[in-house]
């Protein structure tokens, strides 16, 4: 599983998180219980728009077992246990197909609605797919101006939706300083639509990998332009309801109608668990096919010679693996190897970030060796 560079510094992320106040049950902003958030989201308010539960949910059976899962890294044995405390995880969830193994929250509980960061990204994927399933976007080799022709003369105009998913635009970008300002003057109300149009063009698009976090707002903008609805209208239909979430959750906008799409979904673990479990299933939940199952492929394998690490919006593992990741530490990691799906939420993994592939092909290696003796 390959690791993609924090997209924004921590102090940046705090900046922000006191500018835009989370849901509700949103993740606390510490390891230690804080008190609660005194500002209640409604269906009304600025800066986020409602994901309803579904009237079908997914079932996710209480199966938790025994798991000594022991890895080895840098010369050194860790334990699962080690490990979550040494990256701050606050929720920890593991799926076995639809069983729940393994569950662990730390000053967080199952209602607690985490903050996605760049998870969302792998959403927005999936929203694009379902659009193309639908013959809403016809070809993601368009140029992104046949949906956004507002982005006509831009650093956008010429570059297909394809570059876009691979984040190859070609747009003068560095996630790392760029980000911040985007991200705090979206919650400040500054319509990402403009901020958008002034990208300026930097590189030919296509020749390489650069992690560009307006490319998934842009892809968003798409959605909503091609299905003529808004982003989080899109997804609830065809994702939040469809894909059996059990939970309200949240989507951040920036308060002129615009959902963010590469970021701040607010959502339980477990319904980010079905997300990835959705993926697993090669797109099917409840009997139903909400993602294409061509879309799960192609968005989960290699999408550029340049870069064998990324698909169209998900990061790629060494085995088969496939990850929705995010700020600090959060992921969503689907094994298909294994039949295995982790979600860790934190607020930020400062130590052992890097021993996450160690562990967390240690936890699937052993969910699936005790899955036999319980069959039996």
């Amino acid at each position: 599983m390959r690791r993609r560079p924090w997209t924004l510094a921590l102090a940046a992320a705090a900046a922000t998180a006191a500018l835009a106040a989370p849901p509700a049950h949103a993740a606390p902003p510490a390891p230690a219980p804080p008190p609660a958030p005194s500002a209640r989201v409604t269906e009304a308010a600025r800066g986020f728009d409602p994901l309803l539960p579904s009237s079908d949910p997914v079932g996710l059976h209480e199966a938790h077992r025994p798991l000594k899962v022991a890895y080895t890294y840098e010369g050194r044995e860790h334990t699962l246990d080690d490990y979550l405390a040494r990256t701050g995880t606050q929720g920890f969830v593991v799926l076995d197909r639809d069983d729940v193994v393994f569950e662990r929250y730390v000053a967080a509980d199952r209602g607690t609605l985490f903050q996605s960061w760049s998870m969302a990204k792998s959403f927005t994927s999936a929203a694009v797919g379902i659009a193309l399933g639908e013959g809403l976007i016809d070809s993601i080799d368009d140029p992104v101006t046949r949906y956004v022709p507002e982005l006509k003369g831009s650093g956008y105009d010429g570059v297909s939706l394809r570059d876009l998913l691979r984040m190859s635009s070609g747009i003068q970008w560095t996630e790392t300083y760029d980000v911040p300002f985007v991200h705090v003057a979206a919650s400040l109300g500054y319509p990402l639509t403009e901020l958008a149009k002034q990208r300026k063009r930097g590189w030919q698009p296509g020749t390489r990998f650069e992690y560009t976090s307006m490319n998934s707002f842009v892809l968003s903008w798409v959605v909503a332009k091609a299905t003529g609805v808004p982003y989080h209208s899109y997804v609830q239909r065809k994702i939040w309801g469809p894909a059996g979430m059990a939970s309200k959750a949240y989507l951040g906008n920036d308060s002129n109608g615009n959902s963010m799409g590469y970021c701040c979904y607010y959502a339980t673990d477990r319904d980010f668990a079905r997300f990835g479990l959705l993926y697993l299933n090669g797109g099917r939940a409840n009997g139903r096919q909400v993602v294409p199952a061509s879309w799960v492929t192609e968005s989960t394998r290699p999408s550029a010679p340049f870069n064998q690490g990324y698909g169209l919006q998900w990061w790629l593992g060494e085995d088969g693996d496939f990850s929705a990741n995010g700020l600090g530490g959060q992921l969503i990691w689907v094994s298909p190897r294994y039949g295995v799906v982790i979600v860790k939420s934190t607020l930020g993994t400062v130590l052992a970030g890097e021993e996450t592939d160690a562990a967390f092909e240690a936890v699937a290696a052993e969910v699936a060796r005790t899955r036999p003796a319980l069959a039996g």
